[in-house]
């Protein structure tokens, strides 16, 4: 029987240091075999004094089966922080780049594009700054690099850093559809939604939720959240 749903994570995993302080690259590699994701956007992904080695090493990744898109270059895993993984049968990369984020902050944003058993699909994966004046920058040009992109349908996700329960990113990026923000952060007693999902004309969302199970709880400050998607009609 073919998939009629993909399902898409993004986690901020805090260079792989848990809340027990210990950095452990295969606890994150369970929380992500535990959620069953087929695509994950990670967030600090790498560690943060250069020449910014991964902090999820790649031979970790590549033994337990996932594949990793080149993005960041000198060892790193990501660009930014932000890097894109997948795994398993009937997905395969088509393209990749880099989308520069303005800000005082060293902000950036990355995309991947794929063939996946529900179509072709545009992954944008985001770490955005900490105050709002430059998080609304950082979505409207988000927005505007998107609106450019007709070809396939298009997913954003990641650390949004806004604690607003308000629809100010919806507002800002009317063309996306943020899922309904769920508490993620801090991981041990999640109050913010800070990490969001949203996507494009053309696809549906089944299902969609944040990962709570062990060892998420300590694995990172964050917990993933996930979604379920499919071809809109």
């Amino acid at each position: 029987m073919p998939e009629t749903t993909l399902r898409l994570a993004s986690y901020n995993i805090q260079k792989c240091v848990g809340l027990d302080l210990r950095r452990q690259p295969r606890r994150i590699l369970n929380v992500l075999e535990d959620m069953g994701a087929r695509i994950v956007l990670l967030q600090e992904a790498d560690k943060r004094l250069p020449p910014r080695p991964a902090a999820l090493p790649h031979f970790v990744l590549n033994e337990a089966g996932w594949q990793d898109v080149d993005l960041g270059g000198a060892g790193s895993l990501g660009w930014h922080g932000n890097a894109v993984i997948w795994k398993g049968q009937g997905i395969s990369l088509c393209d990749k780049g880099h989308i520069d984020l303005p800000g005082l902050e060293p902000r950036g944003a990355v995309w991947a594009a794929f063939d996946t058993p529900i179509g072709p699909l545009r992954v944008v994966g985001a770490h955005l700054g900490l105050t709002g004046r430059a998080r609304r920058a950082q979505v409207r040009h988000l927005a505007q690099h998107s609106a450019k992109w007709t070809d396939m349908p298009t997913v954003w996700g990641g650390d949004f850093n806004d604690w607003s329960r308000s629809s100010v990113l919806d507002r800002l990026a009317p063309m996306m559809r943020f899922l309904p923000p769920a508490p993620s952060f801090p991981a041990l007693r999640p109050l913010g939604a800070l990490d969001r999902i949203a996507h494009s004309t053309g696809l549906e969302v089944v299902r969609a939720g944040v990962h709570q199970a062990q060892p998420a709880h300590i694995a990172s400050d964050h917990l993933p959240v996930w979604a379920d998607l499919r071809r809109a009609g």
